[in-house]
């Protein structure tokens, strides 16, 4: 039975939930899929190209991946995750991808009902987060195949929408669609409401210490209580507040516990931003997306000042190309060598990714001191930064050396990343990080985790997953999801063993 009727979230009394996903992007909806009982096998025909590892599932063969021993399974293997379970289940959906192998994954999934947990999965928007924000004309980086969740071959799928495959990588719009239409397919629909805004996430009352005091987190919060027998009896849930957004833009409050919250935020909520003076002048953008909407207007046609794009991400790149492809003249600033070995760039091949290494050449040899005329409309500046926007539409590079120059610009945009919002906990939830001091960041201080089951080393009954722990790549996000799956199985049946128990002590006494 669905927890909540016709997608909307109840507000008096408050609801109490096993397991609350804030997020449903991807992450949370891989989650919600493990979640809801699709259980992996290993499949009667497989074949791995890592014997090592065959070995050991074949060891295992009558029991599903969650029931098995992740740190056993993944010791040894190697990937492009830091977390050794996402590498783990990438190798076993997608075997030596890295190598440019298309071997079938060796994994079956089955549905198992008796192994459903209770979940919400709450979401700004409809199923698959971020991706119906970005725009859906633009390539994808990674191939179709490594964007699909379990279940869904994303080839099969995008077959029906499309008369042609003519690349293997494919369009946000098309990756959106799919994870919308995932939900639907999969059966998931009942645990998902959309359109929710979280405003806060606490746990009111904690857990009495030896002394018989109480550890809150707010002194001033009073403890939730739950009637149970007609006692009372202190809750340690969290307790998750916001709104629900309805087609008229009337908010609906709510409040509801949860026993366990996980974290599926993505990292594509709050642009990063430079810190310099004049950066919230009218001229100045964080956002790719406007950028791409003032030109579709015509609101840059024919202009005579550069637009100024800093940054040497992938989103500064697409930036470049709509620029270039629009006859729009443009100075790309960023801080790195040309030659620096981390450059994304560098890490794209060339055959499958032939606009970026485009970018990439203009940015090498269309640089401002070379005066190279092969793309006119296009300026490098390497090794440069903002030193401030002025109000005259003016902008000061400064280079590393400390030279400054003064640039006149039609429009900046400044596109260097982006950050998880989560202001919705204490402090932002600096403290869940591995640096307590600074913001969450997918790269330099992710959320500190146990590896092999994604809760947070810093607040029990919190786990994170996806690029929160540093996994951008959503081949690798699937390994959160069974790493959560694992840990709150075991804990749902260790809860119901010291329930039996229980009760046979209370017979026998």
């Amino acid at each position: 039975m669905p927890l909540v009727e016709e997608t909307t979230l109840p507000s008096d009394p408050p609801l109490t939930v096993p397991v609350v996903i804030i997020g449903n992007g991807p992450s949370g909806i891989c989650l919600s899929y493990m979640l809801s009982g699709y259980r992996p096998y290993l499949c009667p025909e497989a074949v791995h190209p890592n014997p090592i590892l065959l070995n050991k599932l074949e060891e295992g063969r009558h029991l599903s991946i969650p029931e098995q021993d992740l740190e056993y399974l993944s010791e040894g293997l190697e990937g492009r995750s830091a977390n050794p379970v996402a590498v783990l289940f990438d190798s076993l959906l997608h075997p030596n991808a890295d190598f440019g192998y298309d071997y079938p994954s060796v994994l079956q999934w089955k549905l198992e009902q008796d192994h459903y947990i209770p979940h919400l999965v709450l979401g700004k928007g409809p199923p698959g987060g971020a991706w119906h924000d970005m725009e859906g004309s633009m390539l994808t980086l990674s191939l179709g195949d490594w964007m699909e969740l379990p279940g869904l071959k994303f080839k099969d799928w995008v077959l029906g929408k499309r008369r042609n495959l003519k690349t293997d990588r494919a369009t946000p719009a098309e990756v959106a669609s799919y994870y919308k239409q995932y939900v639907k397919v999969m059966g998931l629909q009942r645990n998902f409401i959309d359109n929710t805004y979280i405003t806060s996430v606490t746990k009111p009352f904690r857990e009495q210490d030896e002394s018989g005091s109480h550890d809150n987190e707010d002194a001033s919060s009073e403890p939730c209580i739950q009637k149970e027998n007609d006692q009372s009896v202190l809750k340690k849930n969290w307790e998750i507040q916001g709104y629900q957004r309805a087609a008229d833009d009337s908010h609906q409050s709510f409040c509801l516990f949860a026993e366990t919250l996980v974290l599926a935020t993505g990292t594509f909520d709050a642009p990063a931003r430079l810190g310099v003076n004049g950066e919230d002048l009218p001229y100045v953008s964080h956002s790719v997306t406007e950028f791409e909407s003032a030109v579709i207007k015509g609101k840059l046609n024919g202009i005579v000042d550069p637009i100024l794009i800093v940054g040497a991400g992938l989103t500064a790149a697409d930036a470049v190309l709509c620029a270039y492809n629009n006859k729009i003249p443009v100075i790309h600033a960023f801080r790195r060598r040309i030659n620096d070995p981390s450059l994304i760039f560098k890490q794209l091949p060339k055959k499958l990714y032939p606009e970026y290494h485009k970018v990439y050449h203009m940015m090498c040899t269309q640089t401002y001191s070379t005066g190279s005329k092969l793309h006119p409309t296009y300026t490098s500046y390497p090794e440069h930064f903002v030193f401030s926007f002025n109000h005259d539409m003016e902008c000061v590079l400064q280079s590393n050396s400390g030279l400054k120059k003064v640039l006149k610009v039609s429009m900046a945009l400044v596109l260097i990343g982006s950050h998880p919002n989560l202001s919705f906990l204490k402090e932002m939830g600096r403290s869940l990080g591995h640096n307590p001091n600074q913001n969450i960041t997918c790269k330099s201080n992710p959320v500190e985790i146990d590896p092999f089951t994604y809760e947070a080393i810093k607040e029990p009954n919190l786990f994170a997953l996806g690029p929160l722990v540093g996994d951008n790549f959503i081949r690798f996000l699937k390994g959160g999801a069974l790493a959560i799956t694992r840990c709150l199985e075991i804990r749902q049946k260790t809860k119901r063993q010291d329930i039996v128990e229980a009760s046979v002590n209370d017979s026998v006494s």
